[in-house]
């Protein structure tokens, strides 16, 4: 029956999951036989990958992408790494099964996941119910999932007809053609391309190359990531590092070269990468829409908004695959790989509400929305995102609803609450247990020990539809958050320090308490924290912690590139 579907599958260009439900040895074993029936290259994603497999860590897969694989293994028996499943998906190419191995269905959303000890900050392996039971509901939905449980025979979903697909000959599509087009005939500028995963934009930067006469030069976050740009420009284009690039170009200045091809651009920190188009005339920077990458809206919004002149181009037919292709409906759902919709608002106030994790995660079309907003503001979110959300403890939100839209959206971590003992051996340096981000670093690097020791909340992201910012809905959520807190010492954040970002948060109410004396790697500016007190320990810690931060001013100041005035007891800045 596999192979027979296989071959239908093959004709139509698209990619199927059958899921393997049941004890992990009885899975295995299972998958085993359906490997030797089928043949493909078979890559095993987990743990425990039987002799003479192709066996490859979760962490392993990042280096598949780019590259085309026929058929896979991803073992979630003991955790289930989405941002891995994902990437594999994204590897496969037409004609594949992808088989997925998990617990039995009624026991998996109490079983613990290795996984969650990279995203929950829970020392100890934790149950993920609620992304489990929504993974559920989606693999339910999908008529075109087969599901082959213990103790059960195979049920092979039926193959709805679909038109004979045509697969890539070489030549450009026509959405490709028109937009080459566009770029062979360009005189200067910044075009951004963005488009899901298999539509060939990396295809297209390296067509750009091979049919232009000017001088092209390509960079990305890895050599990896631009090998299929790489091949389609007939080895014609120089690869750089980024951050080699950039040193270049200081020292060098400007090159002889007419364009530069950013291949998956979300990828390289904002300010390296703002820094980098400065220097020649013609740049196409690509980068995924909303995936595993990061998202495509959220660069276009957060990024390019910076830019002085630059072009949108985006391609919507999939190359790899056929249009309407299961396995990618599939991973788009479960993921939540969706962009907001257009949306006009009504003059209308919103409507602040709180919610704790049961009622975001029972709601699905308002998980959907929240979730996806907070992902076009910060467009380096991930799926690791999506399951600290649903399923780390200690998490608080609150929405601005308008119109049953999420138009605000604020995500809130639970930090403090440790022991004396704990305190001092985080200050005293000995121990650095997992999360606690801004307690921590108080007691760790501003002397404050007892800082672990009060109770608060971390800001972890805020978002505001892009058509209501200016409106006060951010400091709204905000201010409600505030008002109900009850037993906690402060409200927390840590946020990579821009000027309008610092006066934000000092107009919600909040004081600096940290400069880093590094830039961040992702953002490339300073980390800074700031606290809004809630209590009279709240009000001590802020300011111990901010007349710290004074002291260590006048030399910090020296030695870090940030026009900063911060002021001293006497409200005067520090000299």
């Amino acid at each position: 029956m596999l192979q027979t579907t296989q071959r239908l599958m093959q004709q139509q260009g698209i990619r199927r999951l059958l899921v393997v439900s049941g004890d992990a040895p009885w899975c295995r074993q299972q998958a085993q036989q359906l490997v030797a029936s089928l043949p493909g290259d078979w890559p095993w994603v987990g743990d425990d990958a039987p002799h003479g497999m192709a066996a490859l860590s979760g962490g392993a897969v990042r280096a598949l992408l780019g590259q085309e694989r026929l058929h896979a293994v991803f073992d979630a028996a003991n955790g289930l790494d989405v941002e891995a499943l994902a990437q594999l998906a994204g590897v496969l190419q037409a004609g594949s099964w992808l088989i997925l191995l998990t617990p039995p269905s009624s026991l998996w959303p109490q079983r613990t996941d290795a996984d969650s000890l990279r995203w929950s900050d829970c020392p100890q392996p934790i149950a993920t119910p609620n992304f489990i039971h929504h993974l559920q509901q989606q693999l339910a939905a999908d008529a075109e999932v087969s599901h082959w449980r213990q103790g059960h025979s195979p049920q092979f979903a039926a193959l709805p007809p679909r038109a004979v697909w045509q697969a890539p000959d070489g030549a450009p599509t026509a959405e490709q053609q028109t937009l080459l087009a566009q770029l062979l005939a360009a005189e200067a500028g910044i075009w951004v391309l963005t488009a899901p995963r298999g539509r060939g934009k990396s295809t297209l930067a390296g067509m750009l190359v091979a049919h232009s006469p000017l001088n092209c030069w390509i960079t990305g976050p890895s050599r990896a990531a631009t090998e299929v740009a790489s091949h389609w420009a007939q080895g014609q284009a120089q690869f750089w590092a980024p951050d080699a690039l950039l040193a270049h170009c200081r020292e060098q200045g400007a090159p002889h070269v007419d364009w530069l091809l950013v291949d998956e651009a979300a990828a390289i920190p904002g300010p390296l990468l703002q820094q980098l188009v400065s220097y020649f005339p013609r740049v196409l920077l690509t980068t995924t829409v909303q995936g595993y990458e990061g998202t495509g809206r959220g660069f276009l919004l957060k990024f390019c908004a910076s830019l002085p002149q630059w072009q949108a181009l985006t391609l919507s037919q999939p190359m790899r695959w056929a249009a309407g292709d299961p396995l990618e409906r599939l991973i788009d759902n479960a993921l939540l790989f969706h962009e907001l919709p257009a949306w006009s608002a009504p003059e209308h106030t919103p409507v602040l509400r709180m919610l704790d994790q049961p009622q975001l995660c029972a709601d699905a079309r308002l998980l959907r929305r929240f979730y996806a907003l907070l992902s076009s503001a910060h467009y380096r979110t991930s799926p690791l995102d999506l399951r600290r959300l649903m399923d780390a403890p200690g998490m608080h939100f609150s929405a601005a609803l308008l119109a049953d839209e999420v138009v605000g959206a604020l995500w809130l971590v639970d930090e403090g609450g440790s022991s004396s003992a704990l305190a001092h051996d985080v200050w005293a340096g000995r121990r650095r247990p997992r999360g606690n981000l801004v307690a921590q670093s108080l007691a760790a690097h501003s002397g404050q020990w007892w800082a672990p020791t009060l109770r608060a909340r971390r800001i972890s992201r805020i978002a505001v539809l892009p058509e209501l910012r200016r409106q006060g809905i951010a400091r709204q959520l905000i201010e409600q958050q505030r008002q109900q807190a009850q037993g906690l010492d402060y409200l927390s954040v840590s946020f990579g320090y821009t000027e309008p970002l610092w006066r934000f948060w000092r107009a919600c109410g909040f004081e600096l308490v940290r400069i880093g004396s590094q830039r961040e790697a992702s953002s490339g500016c300073y980390s800074a924290m700031a606290l809004l007190p809630l209590s009279e320990q709240g009000e001590a810690l802020c300011h111990a912690a901010h007349k710290h931060l004074t002291r260590d001013w006048r030399w910090l100041r020296q030695r870090i590139d940030l026009a900063l005035d911060i002021p001293g007891d006497d409200g005067d800045p520090v000299a």
